[in-house]
């Protein structure tokens, strides 16, 4: 049973919302985080990387670059950019990408709910990356960032959503990349409670995205309580910022890959051992997009080939089966020697949002290079691992659109 309860969030000012809405911090570069903020300074990106605040020369870690964010989120609260809610509610956070919409319910998840499994991940995370944001959080005392959740859809809360819809929207607006958000709010009390009572009637609720926030959010909440020992569960530190969408609403983005080198093969000898592992199409000039699970695209010597791995190499298996498993294992490690993609420098990672050029661009880049087109891996894919108790291969999964920080803010 999932604990998702509604909460006070601090959101923008009216008029505000889309010069303070950012991407997630973690998309930029310092360098880039800097032209973003110096060209738009209401944007929330200046509070989550606060070192935009400094000279370069000045560490990103360092503590005053903690405090500055922490003192810049008082400062825009007190001088009424930021409004925090006099009640606690849920929000509906709708985003329309492409002509497709996607509706979530922004909320607060529990901290026990992650540490006993009822909140599933699909992926590990690592201790320096979560370092940041525990230190960004427990120095603002503020979740600043909503973690990605998924649950399989509920007909109560798809009766509340559309009709709350129905109604004025508390912000719209189009950010510079045309992606369209709409938020409502959900203040009515039978409403309030209906959502609760369903949410509280799903056994799983998953992480699509954001695995580090909401590891660093839980350890925060964690430190609180030892802080606190006489808590009571109820406080704010218990909860961890979410926007929770149905499953069917979501769509995960092919996430690629570009290999610098053929191990030592060459073009002749690596396609040898490609015929062993797949049907290989003929070669042609224009981009292949993989059409079904089990499909891949590959570019190499400017050339693309459909690749469909043969049956024998296929597995029921919901790790093992997946598309980024089977290259991994029996392309990547066997013939090209990539045992670890996480820290092997010989292999990237590119995003479907950047489009199947930006493969041959990257491939081309490096002799001997070539790239992988991946067929998407599904929601009910990452539901069965995450069920399983398993965890994907690096890079399994890419969603759009990305969810904007600032719109909520979740005070601790």
């Amino acid at each position: 049973m999932a604990v998702i309860r509604p909460f006070k969030a601090v959101r923008p000012g009216k008029g505000m919302e889309s010069r303070i809405a950012a991407l997630p911090y973690d998309v930029y570069s310092r360098k880039e985080a800097k032209v973003v903020v110096d060209a738009n300074p209401e944007s929330f990106l200046a509070i989550d990387r606060a070192e935009t605040q400094f000279d370069d020369n000045v560490d990103t870690y360092a503590p005053e670059v903690y405090e500055k964010a922490s003192q810049m989120l008082k400062e825009r609260i007190a001088d009424g950019r930021f409004i925090q809610e006099e009640k606690a509610v849920y929000y509906i956070y709708e985003l329309t990408m492409d002509g497709r919409t996607q509706t979530g319910i922004a909320a607060c998840a529990s901290i026990d709910d992650y540490q006993n499994a009822v909140i599933k991940k699909h992926e590990n995370t690592r201790a320096d990356k979560e370092e940041d944001r525990i230190r960004h959080v427990d120095t603002c005392s503020a979740q600043t960032g909503p973690i990605f959740l998924a649950y399989r859809e509920n007909a109560v809360i798809n009766e509340v959503v559309e009709r709350t819809k129905k109604n004025d929207a508390l912000y719209d607006f189009v950010s510079d990349d045309g992606i369209r958000h709409r938020v409502f709010i959900i203040d009515n009390d039978a409403d309030i409670k209906a959502i609760g009572d369903a949410f509280a009637g799903i056994d799983s609720i998953y992480i699509a995205d954001g695995h580090h926030r909401c590891a660093s959010a839980v350890k925060v909440g964690l430190k609180r309580r030892a802080e606190n020992p006489g808590y009571t569960g109820d406080e704010e530190f218990n909860f961890f910022m979410s926007v929770i969408f149905p499953d069917k609403e979501l769509m995960i983005m092919d996430y690629n890959r570009v290999v610098h080198d053929l191990n030592g093969l060459n073009a002749e000898q690596f396609m040898e051992k490609m015929s062993g592992l797949f049907e290989i199409g003929e070669p042609a000039d224009s981009a292949y997009k993989p059409v079904a699970k089990g499909n891949f695209g590959m570019y190499l010597a400017g050339k693309w080939y459909s690749l469909t791995i043969k049956d024998e190499y296929r597995s029921d298996d919901p790790v093992d089966g997946l598309d980024v498993a089977i290259l991994q294992k029996y392309v990547l490690d066997d013939i090209l020697g990539i045992k670890d993609p996480k820290t092997d420098n010989r292999i990237e990672f590119v995003g479907g949002i950047r489009g199947l050029d930006e493969l041959k661009t990257r491939a081309d880049g490096f002799d001997n290079g070539l790239a992988f087109s991946m067929y998407p891996t599904s929601i009910a894919e990452l539901f069965a691992v995450a069920d399983a108790g398993r965890l994907m291969p690096p890079k399994s999964t890419w969603f759009e659109p990305k969810l904007r920080s600032g719109i909520f803010i979740h005070l601790i």
